[in-house]
């Protein structure tokens, strides 16, 4: 199966400190990886290069066989999307037009949305449990409600490969799970791929099918299928802190010391 997006001799720097070196990758449609590690790591650093939104001290990216500097803008954001960690509204907006942030990459040029990108937003916010808040002013929302928004302003950009930095935060319980199912659930029925960070162990193996563990200074990433990678001894070492794997009714749990 071709891939949409490999990483072949990666290297990342931040300051003088090495993140990662001759670093490969590769994302298959229908795959959810979850991006783990310990703060500092390097999770948004990689994030970012991938996305194409930092350039990488060495090696190459490639979008669906194409090195990832020679795609137009547009175009490459018909294909990927990034979630940044962080979500800055500097202005009184309605959810609905915030949402529809997402089709932009599909409008054409000096186009207005029409009804179908507002059927597709309305269809985003419904799949985070936000139907309704159309009208609401962003900037009067919760956190977790406001994560959501971000999270939909993706959905409605429908790119074959999702980046979500910590797409978890601020969110319940009951959300994380439910937003985490959708994803996975998006990538194996339409032939997508998702790519997340996240710090939940127990929540990363129930819902993904590969990891990428980034570990502490000194310490090699993995990759590779989310059951195999995530080992206790792999994920003691990446975070220098003992983790401990067992199994609760049937389903793989991990504790820390």
């Amino acid at each position: 199966m071709s891939a949409l997006l490999e990483a072949q001799g990666l290297a990342l720097r931040a300051g003088e400190r090495t993140l990662l070196a001759n670093f490969d990758l590769r994302i298959e449609p229908g795959q959810c990886w979850a991006l783990l590690g310990p703060n500092g790591s390097g999770k948004s650093t990689l994030l970012h290069t991938l996305a194409g939104l930092r350039p990488a001290q060495g090696g190459q990216v490639r979008l669906e066989g194409r090195p990832l500097a020679q795609w137009p803008p547009l175009e490459a954001a018909r294909r990927r999307g990034l979630l940044p960690q962080q979500l800055h509204d500097a202005f009184a907006a309605p959810v609905l037009d915030v949402v529809l942030t997402g089709r932009h990459p599909h409008l054409p040029r000096w186009g207005w949305e029409g009804e179908d990108d507002r059927r597709i937003a309305r269809a985003a916010l419904a799949a985070v449990d936000l139907y309704g808040f159309e009208a609401r002013d962003v900037r009067g929302l919760s956190g977790g409600e406001r994560q959501r928004v971000g999270i939909a302003a993706l959905l409605a950009q429908a790119p074959r490969l999702l980046m979500l930095d910590e797409p978890l935060a601020h969110l319940d319980l009951p959300h994380q799970v439910a937003v985490l199912a959708h994803l996975r659930a998006l990538a194996q029925r339409e032939e997508r791929a998702v790519l997340l960070s996240i710090h939940d162990l127990n929540l990363a193996h129930r819902f993904a099918t590969h990891a990428l563990l980034l570990g502490r200074p000194g310490v090699a990433p993995r990759a590779g299928a989310a059951d195999a990678v995530m080992s206790a001894a792999a994920l003691s070492e990446a975070f220098g802190h003992r983790v401990r794997r067992g199994e609760l009714q049937g389903r793989t749990v991990f504790v820390a010391d």
